[in-house]
């Protein structure tokens, strides 16, 4: 309700606006000092309403520069009246030119992680970080008048030795003590990580080492230790990395599999971010020519910049319309095939959930530890043992997939049954319920009830309304204890993949995990995406890999949709559907983080850890 208010708010002004340029123009031939000055004072306003409302990110539109363009247009008729219009948009301009998003302050972190190493990497950033250098690599205290050192070559390792400046006195002549003979780099800004002055010493990976050095640092006034992703968040103030790009590289450093560190990269090197900047541009464009009709189509064609939109004079710009739609159409059909994806991108980033169902006995925990390569869940002869859900992390070709052993399912009127046994079934179907794919194990000895179980399971799960004619997309059943059953094994009776199994001499495991993997590899390939068109999510890598993107995107999608109705109804129409333009252009910024992202840096950054 709230941000239909708003919305509806900012439309009144929007057409107010309008109104106030329309009459300016109109009357500007014939206007009296009086009413000329008034028009002026109605324009200020609206100047002033629209930068307002542009800088709480209520609306998108054109640049700065546009708008200055469109502007010096509809004034210069007027002669010396435009000049203090013109004047508080260069003041505008100035304001926004000067706006710094450096820090201040210098910081400095261990970037290798803590623990003992071979080689341990510790980085200051800040336009004191080479001030601070020089105080590690003078033997004698610069307080008392020693010459400063000489810094490396930029970009070129050099190998010096560390001095504690805790250990100097005022005596120019004591020398001060050693902390370790390490690799030293300098980056200049702004072509650095950060875009600031940067240090890199690589040192000795000993705790005595790191901490000497880290000691040394806090002792120096010029500098302090960073926070968690400071490093990151000053390249994204420095505009070094987008907003994508920074999400990227959180992914990469938490990749676990070769897939989750391709994707990591794919969409760091600016993949995602170019084609939703391109997709902005565009909207901005088709924006921009759509104002023109707002302001001058009733009286004024176009000037020679917009020759790429046919117009002629006095159509009230229709004919620009008509050029603009086929565009917003091809966008928003681009837009759609990019969100036809199956969540591939999620998929791969999260990872998939693998739940192992069935009756007790069957030999749940047995195969997951198989899998899992070691004594993961407790395995015994007496039914009801494994309570709780148990998980294993696995990578299976490149899939980060979660592996639930889960508690057997039986009638709770059976002998045995008590309130844990039945409190440990309901997490198991719901461990069923919210996974990406179930392996329903089954005692070769006794089929007909362990189907009976996993089919039941599904049903009440509501995957199926018939386990048997309509299994569940991604259910593979596996036939256990296939050592101790005599002769030939007839079928199930099932429809999904069945393999016979023995996880105690390891009969038929290679199959079924090759069978695995390839299910779970389906489900974040691109192969069989139902858009038809896989120039985008297959070819280019440009996917999805965050709901919060999700959300924009499809949000974008429906407001071009809302466009192609409006921009259909007539010159009335006009000013609502350049307004939909705006909100699809505003909600591709969000991805990008060219507006209203405080709260998504807040999350973002706080899940860094120290040093990057």
């Amino acid at each position: 309700m709230k941000g239909s208010i708003r919305m509806a708010h900012v439309g009144a002004l929007m057409m107010f606006a309008t109104t106030a340029c329309r009459g300016f123009r109109r009357s500007s031939q014939s206007a009296t000092p009086k009413s000329t000055n008034r028009h002026i004072t109605v324009l200020s306003q609206y100047c002033g309403i629209r930068d307002e409302v542009r800088r709480r990110n209520l609306i998108v539109g054109p640049s700065l520069q546009t708008v200055a363009s469109r502007r010096r247009r509809a004034t210069a008729r007027l002669g010396p009246l435009h000049t203090p219009l013109q004047s508080t948009l260069y003041d505008l301009e100035e304001k926004e030119s000067t706006a710094s998003t450096s820090d201040e302050d210098t910081v400095f972190a261990l970037s290798s992680g803590s623990g003992v190493t071979a080689v341990a990497v510790i980085r200051i950033s800040g336009r004191n970080a080479f001030d601070a250098l020089k105080q590690l690599l003078s033997p004698y205290s610069l307080e008392a008048g020693a010459e400063p050192p000489k810094l490396p070559t930029p970009r070129m390792a050099s190998l010096r030795i560390l001095y504690d400046p805790l250990s100097s006195s005022d005596h120019l002549n004591r020398m001060r003590d050693p902390l370790d003979s390490a690799l030293v780099l300098i980056f200049p800004g702004p072509r650095s990580f950060t875009g600031e002055d940067i240090v890199e010493l690589h040192c000795h990976g000993s705790r005595a080492v790191t901490s000497g050095v880290l000691k040394a640092l806090s002792s120096l006034d010029s500098v302090r230790p960073a926070d968690p992703g400071e490093f990151t968040q000053r390249a994204y103030g420095n505009g070094k990395l987008g907003l994508v790009e920074v999400e990227a590289l959180a992914d990469l450093i938490v990749a676990d599999t070769s897939l989750q560190r391709k994707q990591a990269l794919q969409q760091f090197d600016g993949r995602l971010s170019r084609l939703y900047l391109g997709w902005r541009k565009e909207l901005i464009k088709g924006l921009a020519h759509a104002e023109a009709v707002i302001d001058f189509g009733d009286d004024e064609a176009l000037g020679e910049e917009d020759s790429s939109f046919d117009s002629s004079e006095n159509d009230g710009g229709m004919s620009v319309w008509a050029d603009v739609r086929p565009r917003i159409s091809s966008l928003r059909e681009a837009m759609d095939r990019h969100l036809e994806d199956a969540s591939r991108g999620e998929l791969l980033r999260d990872g998939l959930r693998i739940a192992i169902v069935g009756r007790p006995n069957a030999g749940k925990s047995s195969l997951l530890n198989l899998l899992a390569g070691r004594d993961a869940a407790i395995v015994s002869s007496t039914p009801g043992t494994t309570r709780d859900v148990v998980e294993v992390v696995l990578d299976l070709d490149g899939v980060r997939c979660s592996l639930l052993d889960t508690a057997g399912v039986r009638e709770e009127i059976e002998d045995g049954v008590d309130e844990i046994e039945i409190e440990g079934m309901k997490r198991a179907r719901l461990a069923a319920q919210e996974a990406h794919l179930i392996v329903g194990v089954v005692d070769c000895s006794d089929q007909k009830r362990g189907l009976e179980a996993v089919q039941e399971l599904i049903r009440a799960d509501g995957h199926s309304d018939s386990a048997r004619s309509s299994p569940h997309n991604n259910l593979l059943y596996v036939l256990n204890k296939r050592d101790l059953f005599e002769g030939e094994m007839e079928p199930c009776g099932v429809d999904s993949e069945t393999f016979a199994i023995s996880c105690t001499t390891n009969q038929g495991v290679d199959i079924f995990l090759a069978a695995l993997s390839k299910r779970a590899l389906a489900m974040i390939s691109q192969e069989g995406d139902s858009s038809g068109d896989l120039s985008v999510v297959g070819t280019e890598g440009a996917v999805i890999t965050r709901a919060r993107h999700r959300r924009h995107v499809e949000a974008a999608s429906d407001a071009l949709q809302r466009f192609e109705v409006l921009s259909s109804q007539g010159y009335m129409a006009l000013d609502m559907a350049a307004e939909e333009l705006r909100l699809a252009s505003s909600e591709l910024g969000r991805v990008t983080g060219a507006i209203d992202v405080e709260d998504v840096l807040d999350v973002l950054f706080a899940d860094f850890c120290i040093g990057k």
